[in-house]
């Protein structure tokens, strides 16, 4: 019993697996690997919570717990979580409307997301909903996360360049920028702009050394050397110690909108997460499992509400550092965390110190690294309908709105799919020379076609949506014919399930073509397409369609009547 419920409780928090399996010789790769980490979150944490208008201490308390909770729940023994750029403009986003940008019930507000999106992240999980990290394509998260980071970067440069800009929408704050450009504080520009060189050097040259957070040190020595009396910004005060966990209390709110408009960000925080995750596990010779991921997702995001933090994700560039530093398992979180929490403590008075223009240099070099320009390179030569829609996916994210961006993300991954799933592919094929074995003729053009018999490959199940679109393109294809056709057959092995009305128009197919004195025949059919069909003909008291193991015993027998 004791050991049915210890595999019980790892199969819950798979983590505690570690207790078993550690090996000595991780321990100190993963000390280095969590030091690495904490680096980076420190100051990408701090950042990432101007993006969303809270206080830098906000950053920090969303990594601490979250990244001890994915240890604990997740698959991935290398992705880190916590705060991400696409995610904290969508909170941004969606809190902005409804409270005043630093007030009470503003940093309320995004706890209260926090938690909603956690919540149906579990949900998700339980009702093993993983599989939703495949609904949003690659080429539409990348034209999403390429408009993102053209929205997050013109929204950092006033303060890179020491004012304030006040416009919401694209244009009206790319006008208000070039309009205010003689308020430019020549100090602040010059911090700002040296730390984002440094960090781009830094990457490109020393790519393991930790830019941001030297960065950092080199702007709050700047401080303390020189004095703040150049009229510098700096982050000001972050409280000493660790939050206090609880939920705040909130007042006029409509909790399900509230939960409605989260749902966009779990569909984007996942799916970012996942593609993460799977990239990370191939490189390292494992596999994820999405719906445990999916559940870790949410007790991580209620971990970051609970102790006054904001909606998390799978950070990608935290993770890359992991898996660079040789982190050998999730205790790289746990070390990550304890080295925040120690900064907590002992490091916030020189963090008060630290210029918002740093910041804005974090966040301008870390949203460069969401620009994929060589896959859309490569979307360009590959689909150009899947570039275009990338590119509109992108334009609506930078002109219409983070949000409505995210609504026609989803809306051109639903038009796609009905796209592909209506009209699929349907190919004539041929048997190749000296072999029994027939292809699609567009591909081999040298097959060999018998006249007189049309064989033709459908490469989708046949269901209720496309059942009219197949039965028109079977008619044009048999019409398109030079010599009459006596006999069809369809080859039905990628048809891996037929439901009643797609059952129904294949038997009005096998009428007309009867009228037209043209036999249908099956091949390779599986057991519920043949069932189906047998049913719906003997409804009819129509013979049953014949179906035969093999493409080349049909055409066989169609030869020997034919003759």
């Amino acid at each position: 019993m004791n050991h049915s419920f210890s595999e019980k409780l790892i199969s819950i928090f798979p983590g505690l697996n570690l207790t078993k399996t550690y090996k000595k010789e991780y321990l100190v790769k993963d000390i280095f690997a969590g030091l690495s980490v904490a680096a980076i979150v420190l100051p990408i944490g701090i950042a990432y919570s101007a993006i969303i208008g809270l206080p830098p201490q906000a950053g920090l308390y969303s990594s601490i717990l979250p990244m001890i909770a994915y240890a604990l729940m997740g698959s991935s023994r290398q992705l880190i979580m916590g705060p991400d750029s696409a995610t904290c403009l969508l909170v941004a986003t969606m809190v902005a409307p409804l409270a005043a940008a630093g007030s009470d019930q503003y940093y309320a507000l995004c706890i209260m997301v926090a938690l909603m999106v956690g919540g149906l992240c579990i949900v998700g999980g339980l009702f093993k909903m993983g599989m939703i990290a495949n609904f949003l394509s690659k080429p539409i998260l990348t034209g999403y996360l390429n408009g993102l980071a053209i929205s997050i970067i013109l929204g950092q440069m006033g303060k890179l360049f020491g004012y304030d800009l006040v416009s919401k929408e694209f244009f009206e704050t790319l006008f208000e920028f070039f309009s205010k450009l003689e308020l430019t504080n020549t100090y602040t520009l010059m911090i700002g702009g040296g730390s984002f060189i440094i960090i781009l050097l830094l990457k490109k040259f020393t790519p393991r050394l930790p830019a941001p957070l030297i960065s950092v040190i080199i702007g709050i020595a700047i401080i303390m050397i020189f004095k703040d009396d150049k009229g510098i910004v700096l982050v000001g005060d972050i409280p000493s110690g660790l939050p206090t966990l609880g939920i705040p209390k909130i007042e006029n709110v409509n909790f399900l909108k509230l939960a409605y408009e989260s749902s966009g960000i779990v569909l984007i925080s996942f799916c970012s997460m996942m593609l993460t995750n799977k990239s990370f596990a191939s490189r390292n010779g494992y596999t994820i499992n999405p719906n445990k991921d999916f559940i870790a997702l949410g007790v991580a995001d209620v971990m970051s509400g609970l102790s006054h933090g904001f909606a998390i994700s799978g950070a990608d560039s935290r993770t890359a550092v992991n898996n660079a530093s040789g982190g050998k398992t999730q205790l790289v979180s746990v070390f990550a965390a304890i080295a925040i929490v120690l900064c907590l403590l002992f490091l916030t008075g020189f963090l008060s110190l630290l210029p918002v223009t740093v910041l804005s240099a974090i966040i301008i070099s870390a949203c460069l690294g969401l620009f994929d320009v060589e896959y859309s390179r490569k979307l360009l030569k590959l689909s150009k309908v899947e570039f275009f829609i990338s590119i509109i996916t992108s334009v609506s994210v930078i002109v219409i709105g983070v949000m409505p961006g995210v609504l026609i993300a989803i809306g051109l991954s639903l038009m796609r799919l009905i796209r592909l799933a209506s009209h699929p592919r349907i190919f004539i094929q041929g048997e190749l020379k000296g072999s029994s074995i027939y292809q699609n003729i567009d591909d081999n053009p040298e097959a060999i076609r018998i006249p007189g018999i049309v064989v033709f490959k459908i490469e989708s199940a046949m269901l209720f949506f496309n059942s009219d679109y197949l039965k028109s393109h079977i008619l044009e294809m048999i019409d398109n014919e030079s010599e009459k056709v006596k006999f069809v057959i369809m080859n039905a092995v990628s048809v891996n399930m037929i439901d009643v009305t797609a059952a129904d128009t294949l038997e009005h197919l096998v009428k007309e073509l009867k009228a037209k004195g043209i036999k249908l025949m099956l091949a390779r059919a599986n057991s519920q397409f043949e069932n189906m069909t047998t049913r719906i003909c003997a409804f009819e008291n129509l013979p049953p369609v014949k179906n035969y193991n093999s493409v080349y015993d049909a055409v066989q027998d169609c030869v020997q009547v034919k003759s």
